[in-house]
């Protein structure tokens, strides 16, 4: 159990801007179906005392995970991207009772998340909570600043550590829950200082921004220099499948930071990598840096590429910028494992299989394919699988 408590006898609770200050309409759902989404009884952890007597309306928020189809370290260098939301993701069902802690339970994690409302945004002492799950809790509490304590309750069909934004997913339906609304820009970027100071790793905004602005039957594409989407339809004959390495992965364990300094240093003679044309990255003197400029640059006019195929229909095209991306992942960008290598090459041998790729940050995690329908059979690979179809994003309505 973990518990970020105020200081013993202080009692002045100061005022509170919901939303953390955002300006903007509200963002309230559309039409979030109830079903089964109720706070449970006798099965949360923790005991069925754990729900007695709610005092408030409960609400219920969903947000979807996400796919990067292409476009990986790119949001972070002024590049462009194009990912979608996917019909994996997390709920959170809140009750506000009126105190002044927000108790937080998850399906399949140890021990609830017990924080206060006054915890800070000091991400030395975030990182120092106990079950680390609960470090995303208390970032987006203190992000937040909500008006009233409650009881929550976390399901999610998402595996984590496997590059599919269970992280995102879960700050932006906590702070859906908890009162935070907005534009999804704005939902995003706030989320995205709950990362931060939760995980100590300086992410970009891609997850965020995904969940909460895609479009269901559309992937989502992103131009992170001017912070502006555009919605890509994705053709009716394309499949997309997620298949997990079996290599689990977090990015506070990984090189993840040690590339964005690297990507840095090379913008700082060549101005933001992601307006850079590879011509240009490829004649840096370092050659690490020089590999590093050359993967965004080169990445840029491959998400421009795959978009332009998918208004086209043309699949084969798509299919191979995508296995071009993971060639330049793995050499140039120096993200990928012997195993997700090994997995794409036996993926992209398969009958009906046009390409794939690793999806998110790399290290471990998920290989994405693009497929002719029925090609593969998540049940039957050898690994955890999914078919997933292009969601909208994350959503509130009260429940009752």
């Amino acid at each position: 159990m973990v518990a970020a408590r105020r200081r013993q006898g202080q009692t002045t609770r100061r005022p509170r801007g919901r939303g953390g200050g955002l300006e903007g309409p509200v963002w309230q759902a559309r039409g979030v179906d109830e079903e089964r989404e109720r706070p449970p009884g006798s099965t949360a952890a923790g005991g069925p005392e754990a729900w007695a007597a709610p005092a408030g309306r409960p609400v219920l928020a969903r947000s979807p995970g996400r796919v990067n189809l292409i476009g990986d370290h790119t949001d972070y260098n002024d590049g462009l991207a194009l990912p979608m939301a996917i019909d994996l993701g997390t709920s959170v069902t809140f009750v506000p009772d009126g105190g002044d802690r927000v108790v937080v339970h998850s399906q399949g994690r140890a021990g609830p998340a017990e924080v206060d409302l006054e915890v800070g945004l000091d991400p030395h002492r975030l990182r120092t909570l106990e079950p680390a799950w609960a470090r995303y809790v208390a970032a987006v509490v203190a992000t937040v600043r909500p008006d009233h304590g409650g009881r929550g309750w976390v399901r999610s069909t998402l595996p984590a550590g496997a590059g599919l934004s269970s992280s995102a997913a879960l700050e932006v339906a906590l702070a859906l829950a908890l009162g935070l609304r907005g534009e999804p820009l704005s939902v995003a970027r706030t989320c995205q200082r709950a990362e931060h100071a939760a995980t100590g790793v300086p992410t970009g905004l891609m997850d965020q921004l995904t969940v909460t602005a895609s479009r269901p039957g559309h992937a989502l594409l992103v131009d992170f220099a001017r912070l502006t989407t555009a919605d890509v339809a994705l053709p009716e004959h394309a499949e997309v499948v997620v298949v997990h390495s079996g290599e689990a992965r977090t990015l506070e364990a990984s090189a993840y930071a040690a590339r964005r300094a690297e990507c840095e240093a090379a913008a700082r003679g060549l101005g933001p990598l992601g307006a850079v044309d590879a011509t240009t990255a490829g004649a840096v003197t370092d050659p690490v840096l020089r590999r590093r400029a050359r993967h965004v640059a080169s990445e840029c006019e491959r998400v421009r590429a795959v978009a332009a195929a998918f208004g086209a229909g043309d699949l084969a095209a798509a299919g191979a910028c995508m296995t071009e991306s993971h060639r330049s992942l793995a050499e140039d960008f120096e993200v990928s494992t012997p195993t997700l290598d090994a997995l794409v090459g036996w993926l992209v041998r398969r009958p009906g299989v046009l390409g794939a790729r690793l999806t998110g940050a790399g290290f471990g995690g998920c290989v994405v394919a693009l497929t002719e329908p029925g090609a593969l059979d998540p049940a039957a690979l050898p690994t955890p699988a999914w078919r997933v179809r292009a969601a909208g994003g994350a959503r509130v309505a009260a429940v009752g």
